[in-house]
């Protein structure tokens, strides 16, 4: 593995508290690790700002190489779209379309021809075990299901970081490990490093690396699950 996405003194405040007070981070090409920690401790806050989502209020964070930090909104958000997927704990799919629409969407904003968008949906639902149900709305899959849809949209246009912020939160322990077995399993399958925030032990055991967070600092930077 080599180094791909890294951040240095990173600090996020609002107002006067600290949700980052100065984190170092590195993850490899093809990584998979956990972000653990307690409510308020800042792990949310660490994935969004080396997603991009938020700004940093310092330190600096480098994908490849290319200073993410240094990026204004326009070219953040279309990092975000190109090299970046996500997963959130609702799922956060337009409830209007198909499991295939949800999936192609993020493909189609990002320029891809409509029939070759839709190919490479059906074929990634397939993969995560959703096959026959590409014409379904959210309200009609199970919570499992939408987060395996959710996985797919996240994967299709094959980024180099996958972010996923409480992916099994809203589900029960055992559809929560199979979701997460998805999810890594598809990180693996394309190359892509799989970032997942979680406050669930357990959840955290399935992955090789787990950086614990506390009141804003990293507390244990890297420890074998």
């Amino acid at each position: 593995m080599t180094g791909l996405l890294s951040g240095r003194g990173l600090v996020k405040r609002y107002g006067d508290a600290y949700a980052l007070a100065g984190v170092d981070i590195d993850i490899a090409a093809g990584e998979v690790l956990a972000i653990v920690g307690p409510s308020g401790s800042g792990k949310t806050s660490l994935l969004h700002v080396l997603a991009g989502i938020l700004k940093a209020d310092q330190g600096v964070i480098t994908l490849g190489g290319q200073r993410v930090d240094q990026l204004n909104e326009t070219k953040r958000s279309e990092l975000r779209r190109t090299e970046f997927g996500f997963v959130f704990q609702s799922g956060m799919l337009v409830a209007e379309l198909t499991a295939e629409e949800n999936v192609a969407l993020p493909l189609l904003l990002g320029g891809r021809d409509r029939n070759m968008a839709v190919s490479t949906a059906r074929d990634w639902l397939g993969r995560v075990g959703l096959g026959g149900k590409e014409m379904r709305r959210p309200g009609e899959l199970s919570g499992g299901e939408a987060q395996r849809v959710a996985i797919a949209r996240s994967i299709a246009h094959r980024p180099k970081v996958i972010f996923a912020d409480e992916p099994t939160g809203a589900l029960d322990t055992r559809t929560g490990h199979a979701t997460v077995n998805t999810l890594i399993g598809a990180a693996h399958e394309t190359g892509a490093a799989l970032i997942i925030v979680t406050h669930d032990r357990d959840i955290a055991a399935m992955v090789p690396r787990v950086v614990a967070i506390r009141d804003g600092r990293i507390e244990t930077p890297v420890a074998a699950a």
